[in-house]
């Protein structure tokens, strides 16, 4: 039955080749755009220093035809970052690459990293020097225990943002695209087939994390610089991207986590209905995105995006735990097979998130999943991606999670030994605790309001 399964496999990756939608070299090796990586800690080289057959080229060669000749790419050290600057590189266009960690991957041909804060407006200011276009990419707090840190999000994804739009005023630079987020529509109201017009903000004072709120603020800063008077002259134009989550090869914020936690068996429930649907987006389609939205704040496209919010995806809704199964089955782990309450793991999360900030100063105890993140796992939220469709030509590519989650296991460092069993154990105690705690909490007041 698998040598039948992996035959009909076999043959759709065939005809994905033979249709155009993704080359041969890339679909083999999963390779991103950018170059080898530094270093692992196991010594592995993912793969060589090589350009990428799905750059696409012909958007690229656009750019450099309607005038956009270099670029400056925050968060340039970063995975989308660093991908969209190789990207942009390979066609001829000059890249600095902004970032204020260094990358930990080759610096392509072409581009040039520059280590430097967007919160430094002096830094931000000189490297700037000749740019046409820049693509903010940079932000903080996306997942995690860096969701709980709202200062340092606040700093960076307001403050930072705003310098950006000050220094294209400065500068005279006519283009920027930011990268948004669907975090800035969705706070847990499930929301189907969404589109931009039909779905609008969701309230800031509703927000329940720092980053949501932080992205909502810096998507209205960036539509509401549109048009704003240059000082060279001209004017500014903006546009916004929303993607959803993030998967592609050698992605490492969100699969590495998801691996840890599923190896320490922390992930064995599913959360509320099963029947969550939402969207994905691979890198090669994110990137995409960027390089035709550049193109749609010339003036040979007629300035079409100028002050215009996106919604982009892989162009398919997907229930959650079928888009991780290829993950469990590759981990050699079962799917998880317990469904817990909503309510439930919503009360747990909080109970996490405030031991992580009580035990900070000691140990850094990262929540197996945040309030945030148990919503959007739980609650359906699709969008629409015609308006990209129409207006930026954006059509995305078809590929497959399964593809990344094998990139990953076949260059990841070799897992150190940690006391998985014991991690399983306490989380449980823990949650038994909690659960307990909240049912005598629940209880007592029913008894109290009762008595009353």
């Amino acid at each position: 039955m698998r040598e039948k399964e992996g035959a009909y496999e076999l043959e759709g990756l065939r005809s994905r080749v033979e249709m155009g939608d993704v080359c041969s070299t890339c679909l083999r090796n999963s390779r991103p755009f950018r170059g080898s990586i530094k270093h692992r800690a196991n010594g592995v080289v993912p793969h060589q220093s090589q350009a990428s057959a799905c750059t696409p080229s012909a958007h690229l060669g656009t750019l450099l035809h309607a005038g956009i000749t270099k670029v400056l790419v925050t968060g340039g050290g970063g995975y989308v970052g660093h991908n969209l600057g190789c990207a942009l590189a390979q066609s001829g266009i000059s890249v600095l690459l902004f970032d204020i960690n260094r990358s930990q991957w080759e610096i392509p041909s072409g581009a040039v990293f520059i280590q430097g804060d967007i919160r430094d407006y002096n830094c931000l200011y000189t490297a700037c020097e000749g740019v046409d276009c820049i693509f903010h990419v940079a932000s903080y707090g996306m997942s995690g225990y860096q969701q709980l840190e709202k200062e340092k999000i606040d700093s960076i994804n307001i403050g930072g943002t705003k310098l950006v739009i000050d220094v294209c005023v400065q500068r005279s630079i006519p283009r920027l695209i930011y990268t948004s987020t669907v975090n800035v529509v969705f706070g847990g109201n499930p929301i189907e087939d969404g589109d931009e017009e039909t779905v609008t903000y969701f309230p800031l004072e509703k927000q329940i994390d720092p980053y949501s709120r932080s992205k909502t603020i810096a998507d209205q800063m960036i539509l509401a610089a549109d048009r704003r008077p240059l000082k060279g002259g001209g004017k500014l134009h903006t546009c916004v991207l929303r993607p959803p989550g993030i998967y592609g090869p050698d992605e490492q914020r969100h699969l590495p986590r998801l691996v840890s936690n599923i190896e320490k068996g922390l992930i064995f429930f599913t959360v509320g209905s099963q029947k969550t649907f939402l969207n994905w987006i691979h890198l090669y389609n994110l990137v995409e995105a960027h390089i035709l939205a550049a193109e749609a704040l010339t003036a040979s496209k007629g300035y079409i995006a100028s002050g215009q919010s996106y919604f982009i995806h892989d162009g398919e809704n997907v229930n959650i735990y079928e888009f991780l199964h290829p993950l469990f089955e590759k981990l050699a782990f079962s799917d998880p097979w317990i469904s817990l309450p909503y309510s439930l793991v919503y009360d747990s999360a909080i109970f996490f998130e405030y031991l992580h900030l009580a035990l900070r100063p000691f140990v850094n105890l990262n929540p197996v999943l945040t309030r945030y993140e148990v919503l959007k796992i739980s609650k359906t939220h699709t969008f629409r991606i015609n308006k990209a469709c129409k207006e930026l030509g954006y059509c995305p590519k078809k590929f497959s999670f399964a593809d990344s989650v094998d990139f990953y296991i076949k260059t990841r460092p070799q897992p150190l030994q940690p006391h998985y069993i014991l991690m399983r154990k306490l989380f449980l105690l823990l949650l038994g605790f909690f659960s307990l705690f909240a049912f005598l909490y629940y209880s007592g007041s029913a008894l109290s309001l009762a008595r009353l």
